[in-house]
């Protein structure tokens, strides 16, 4: 059973990608952003307040463009793109008539939409299953806050702090019950497969600002990712770039003759 939690929390880390996944962290019980509507909070009460399992980990921050940053969380559908061509994740996400379809690669696959879009915060609410061989499936939902703030970096530019929480129920009151048991292996489980994705963000952010424009000839030769966001994530890789070249001139003094 402790196998089933571990890969059952796996979702929340696949998520978490797209806006740098969380490092080891102190442990802080998740919650939902004050600002969420009465009525999405009362959408989500049977998830948050039952829930089997709910973690926080705070993300090492890393350099990224805010708006780059931004327009990859909100739009999940190309960023798989990204990463999938890039070569540094496997998960796939899609759009169908019931919400956004996600596929991680490993034997979970399900559904999810984004509920609350604040200043500097996502909520998810996602339903799914988890596919085994030799074993029953394992279904069940979770909500997941995704918080961020950009800060000055440095050396200049900006590094982005994340904080990523879930909560997961489980169908089921003996599965939901054993997921409690092993609470403790899945938070250690789930904070090793985030470190090791820290490691897989950060060779996606360097490849993206080596060569942007790269990047998107090769995803316009896919033609299952959609031309509208490719051409918007052109025009603002090309728009971030001229910015912050503008900021480094500006920051360099004028050379004396």
């Amino acid at each position: 059973m402790a196998g089933v939690v571990r890969r059952s929390i796996l979702p929340l880390l696949v998520v978490g990608l797209l806006v740098g996944p969380p490092a080891l962290a102190a442990h802080r019980g998740p919650s939902l952003p004050p600002d969420v509507s009465a009525s999405a909070r009362a959408r989500l009460a049977a998830v948050t307040t039952e829930a089997a399992l709910a973690v926080r980990v705070d993300g090492q921050p890393f350099v990224a463009r805010p708006e780059v940053f931004e327009y990859l969380l909100d739009h999940p559908e190309l960023a798989t793109h990204v990463t999938r061509e890039l070569r540094v994740a496997r998960y796939r996400i899609w759009r169908t008539p019931e919400g956004l379809a996600i596929d991680d690669g490993w034997g979970t696959v399900g559904i999810f939409e984004v509920v609350h879009a604040g200043p500097r915060t996502r909520v998810l609410h996602a339903r799914g299953v988890y596919r085994q061989s030799l074993l029953p499936d394992i279904r069940g939902e979770a909500v997941v806050v995704i918080d961020y703030e950009p800060r000055p970096a440095p050396e200049g530019g900006t590094v982005i702090a994340t904080s990523v929480g879930g909560f997961v129920k489980l169908d089921g009151a003996i599965l939901a019950r054993a997921s409690r048991l092993a609470s403790a292996v899945a938070r250690a489980k789930g904070e090793k497969e985030a470190h090791r994705l820290v490691k897989v963000f950060a060779k996606a952010t360097r490849a993206i600002e080596a060569d942007p424009a790269g990047l998107c000839d090769r995803l316009e030769r896919r033609p299952e990712v959609p031309a509208a966001e490719l051409e918007e994530f052109r025009r603002l890789l090309s728009a971030s770039a001229g910015g912050d070249r503008d900021r480094r001139e500006a920051r360099t003094p004028a050379s004396r003759h």
